[in-house]
């Protein structure tokens, strides 16, 4: 079977700067057609593969994580910050626009902490390289729901 849309796609894939240091990877699943769970671009390339083809692209930030926003960068004051929580974690909050976004801990320095609520990887063009895995029928909740259940998947 070839991807379509309305089919479930599984995918192993590698993302690297553009001179291939290595910033992600693993297997993911998606609803191809649309639906926003994969780069447009990088979805328009696997129309038609099948399982073990490969496809690389390479993404300008637009494409890919979005620009930078310094608008979902937060300083806050140490007292306001939950115990226990490190450089690294995270936290939910409301954005500029007042819908909650997750905000990383970037920084604790002397009474502040630096939140960040940008993709780790926003600004940043990338390379895409992925390997089908699996092609198979969206199941109709699956498209009614628009995105990909079990395994690599959403799950309810």
């Amino acid at each position: 079977m070839n991807i379509t849309r309305d089919t479930a796609v599984t995918l192993n894939f590698r993302i690297t700067d553009l001179k291939g240091k290595p910033l992600d990877s693993g297997t993911t699943a998606y609803l191809h057609g649309g639906y926003e769970g994969l780069f447009p671009k990088a979805e328009e390339l696997l129309e038609g593969k099948g399982v073990g083809e490969n496809m690389t692209i390479d993404l300008q930030p637009a494409d890919a994580f979005g620009d930078r926003d310094e608008a979902l960068v937060r300083t806050i004051s140490k007292a306001e910050f939950p115990p226990g929580v490190k450089v690294g974690g995270q936290l939910q909050g409301p954005g500029p626009d007042g819908q909650p976004r997750v905000f990383h801990v970037v920084k604790i320095k002397g009474p502040e902490v630096i939140l960040d609520a940008n993709h780790p990887l926003a600004g940043q063009a990338i390379r895409f390289a992925a390997t089908v895995k699996e092609v198979r029928p969206a199941t109709a909740e699956e498209i009614a729901h628009q995105h990909v259940h079990g395994a690599h998947g959403h799950q309810h």
